[in-house]
């Protein structure tokens, strides 16, 4: 059952500095859904958690992940609660919510309830931001004086990874900082105990201190062998189209395929869109590529279409088994949507 504010206010008494507690009074039993495996969800949940603990005496014991392949059930789906939602899919029920991507409202309805409950000021939704962690780094300060300085090299790394802003293609594929290795530990690790344990590591010491622990050094080491083992099956199955788009159909048991590889091949492509085949699933991604400026069509409104989402940068797009035979189709489809749009946006085809 939701938490009215009202109910909130008759529960913990608010100042400035943050929540004091009455008599009697205990903390509230929250729950914590935070999109993964995501660097930029994981560090939203450490940001999230911290806030709503000092302003509102909220206790996170369960933080819980979720990913795109809820997508369907997510609506339909009753939240525990009172329920923080972080960097995923706007849920009527969730208390706090906050989110930066431009296809968080799966339905009419969805965005419709966001706008009757938009004056709740625990609901945080600016599409410009290059990450969910930059949004509320910035929003929970303006609205609440609330900021927690230790986290500021956490919220710089997660925007630079979420919103691609690589100082090279290099970096991007095989970067070893300590953010880039726990990103890499969580792209293999995603179940809720494991990032509940990272969460609350971050919570309380350095990226560095995190990094460096053994079960994520070994991890890592497995994830730069498998990402090296994909830049070479990848590097026979990707072509360039003659309108700048890298496209491409790669099976990906037993290798790791980074969605920068297409500019490694083709560093002055515009996009790049493919299939990554992976046990008995098919994941369709796009992307603009980072290290070019040039007026970019929107592709997570592209994907939305076909059930998928994401950036107006980065998209993709998750088919079960049954519908594995429809990835080329859809493929195709959505190559064409971006021709459409770019020469909606004056941008004209290269003929070779």
């Amino acid at each position: 059952m939701l938490l009215t504010q009202q109910l909130l206010s008759e529960t913990i008494r608010v100042s400035t500095l943050g929540v004091t507690l009455l008599p009697g009074e205990s903390m509230t039993k929250a729950y914590l859904y935070f999109h993964s495996p995501c660097f930029d969800g994981l560090v939203s949940a450490v940001l999230a958690s911290d806030f709503l603990e000092k302003q509102y005496a909220w206790q996170f014991d369960n933080f819980l992940p979720v990913d795109y392949q809820s997508r369907e059930a997510w609506l339909p789906s009753a939240l525990n609660g009172p329920a923080a939602v972080v960097d995923f899919l706007y849920h009527p029920q969730a208390t706090f919510w906050a989110d930066h991507h431009s296809t968080t409202f799966l339905t009419p309805e969805a965005r419709r309830d966001f706008d009757q409950r938009s004056n709740e000021n625990l609901l945080l939704y600016n599409d410009r931001f290059g990450s969910c962690a930059q949004l509320l780094w910035e929003e929970t300060e303006r609205l609440f004086g609330f900021r927690n300085w230790q986290y500021s090299d956490l919220v710089d790394w997660a925007d630079k990874i979420d919103a691609a802003r690589y100082s090279s293609v290099e970096e991007a594929i095989l970067g070893d900082t300590p953010a880039l290795r726990i990103k890499a530990f969580i792209g293999l690790c995603n179940d809720s105990s494991c990032l509940t344990r990272l969460v609350l590591q971050l919570k309380t010491s350095s990226l560095e201190e995190v990094a460096n622990a053994a079960d994520i050094s070994k991890v890592y080491k497995v994830v730069r062998s498998r990402t090296l083992a994909g830049l070479k099956r990848f590097k026979g199955n990707v072509w360039l189209e003659d309108d700048d788009i890298v496209v491409f159909d790669v099976e990906s048991h037993h290798v790791m395929v980074s969605r920068y590889a297409p500019y490694h091949f083709f560093p002055d492509a515009r996009y790049s869109v493919g299939i990554l085949r992976f046990g008995r699933g098919v994941k369709i991604t796009a992307m603009r590529n980072p290290w070019r400026e040039f007026r970019s069509v929107r592709l997570g409104n592209i994907f939305q279409k076909y059930g998928g989402g994401g950036h107006d940068r980065v998209a993709s797009l998750l088919l079960p088994y049954e519908r594995v035979d429809d990835a080329k189709i859809l493929l195709h489809r959505i190559v064409a949507d971006i021709r459409i749009e770019n020469a909606a946006l004056g941008v004209l085809r290269r003929t070779a």
